[in-house]
């Protein structure tokens, strides 16, 4: 039986932790400076812990790839060659990257780490994916723009080479993640290509008519708004069969600057389809399609997947993501008279219905107690509080255990 990957984004340490947990074969990891996405939460991940992250998913069984996928000018070039040998030291699996420079300097000076070929080379074709594959690259991350029946023709032409494909995640409206939208609007200040996008795909826009200054029109002329430019995201848990057959070595999931819960529930989904898909069962694929509405989305569509990508396609009515349900707690690995410490993302109250995930559980249960850091009972437990609770049922493996709210919100399509 053939073996998929499941690529996972690592945001920070306990983010890549959950991720490999959850159920992620892999994950990709970046710092500041050379990858595309800025971090600036948690235990971000520098080349002082690089060593670390990486040492981290190895001992948990996960390959970690390292994003040098920035687009480089001359001074960057300078920099990663003052860095490239902590990079080497580093020995992550594979080296993800775009630019021929970081190429050319990934090939000579750490020639033990597999190249992957980042989506932002825009790779559409096999004759593209052969160049790829006689310049060295072990991987090919394909175009978002690819339909399914376009991936399994390079397969068919390209055997002898990785393919890995978007499934989930938030989408550009660029080509391939290739856009100056933010570089424009922020007088360079937020380079999309350098880690710092502005998202200004995701902004409110409004007519002005030259000769009619301060009137405003709105674009759109209905009541779903004016967000022209922000694509839904993408989702394709229902076609992984397709995906499979077609010869897609690695699933990826976009996501380095989204939640901890974020991370962990999609992992867990994604995995619990591929294991069903690869043991014939496709019984249960609209049911995870369900599921990934209780994570952030701005709506789900399945972009170019099809051979097509619709008007449908652009969420015109939100910008940010929605979740179908609410991330309540975070359990803190403690655990004491069957009370748990948690910390509060959302508001909980006694004898609220909750549902608890762990990388191996789902259940429904109650909330039956709550005890302040001063020893008392309380009834409602606000956020960013650190507190302990009783649960009526309570998870075994409660050290990355998480609680939702019961259910999906209507506004999530």
């Amino acid at each position: 039986m053939k073996n998929i990957e499941l690529l996972l984004p690592a945001g920070n340490l306990e983010k890549l932790e959950y991720a490999v947990r959850y159920g992620a074969n892999a994950v990709y990891l970046g710092v500041v400076d050379f990858s595309l996405r800025a971090m600036r939460k948690g235990s971000i991940i520098t080349l002082d812990n690089l060593n670390h992250a990486i040492e981290l998913a190895h001992s948990l069984g996960a390959k970690a790839y390292l994003t040098l996928n920035i687009f480089a000018f001359n001074d960057d070039i300078k920099l990663l060659e003052e860095n490239i040998e902590k990079f080497a030291d580093s020995k992550p699996d594979a080296v993800i990257v775009s630019d021929f420079g970081i190429l050319n300097l990934v090939r000579n000076k750490m020639p033990n780490a597999d190249i992957h070929i980042s989506t932002q080379t825009n790779t559409l074709n096999y004759e593209s994916v052969k160049f790829w594959r006689d310049y060295g690259a072990s991987r090919v991350i394909l175009a978002r723009e690819l339909a399914i029946k376009d991936i399994a023709k390079i397969r068919k032409e390209v055997p002898d080479i990785e393919l890995e494909c978007f499934v989930h995640g938030s989408q550009c409206v660029s080509f391939s993640g290739r856009c100056l939208l933010s570089d424009y609007f922020t007088d360079g200040e937020r380079k999309a290509n350098h880690g710092n996008c502005s998202q200004p795909c995701r902004w409110s826009y409004k007519l002005v008519e030259e000769t009619r200054p301060g009137q405003y029109y709105e674009i759109n002329q209905d009541e779903r708004g004016s967000h022209i430019l922000s694509p839904k995201d993408l989702c394709l848990v229902e076609y992984l069969p397709q995906l499979i057959e077609a010869g897609v070595d690695s699933l990826k999931v976009e996501g380095r600057t989204k939640s901890l819960y974020y991370v962990s529930a999609v992992a867990k989904t994604y995995r619990n389809a591929i294991d069903d898909c690869l043991n014939g069962d496709t019984s249960r694929l609209h049911d995870y399609f369900e599921e990934l509405k209780k994570v952030g989305n701005r709506g789900y569509t399945t972009g170019f997947a099809l051979g097509e990508n619709k008007p449908d396609s652009y969420s015109y009515d939100i910008s940010k993501g929605l979740a179908g349900a609410d991330f309540l707690c975070e359990f803190q690995g403690q655990q004491k008279d069957n009370l748990y410490l948690v910390k509060i993302k959302n508001k909980m109250l006694v004898g609220d219905e909750v549902e608890i995930i762990t990388p191996t559980e789902q259940f429904r249960t109650t909330v039956n107690k709550i005890i302040d850091d001063e020893g008392d009972e309380i009834q409602v437990a606000n956020t960013n509080a650190d507190v302990w609770i009783e649960y009526a049922d309570s998870p075994k493996e409660y050290r990355y255990a998480m609680a939702r709210t019961i259910g999906v919100k209507s506004y999530v399509s």
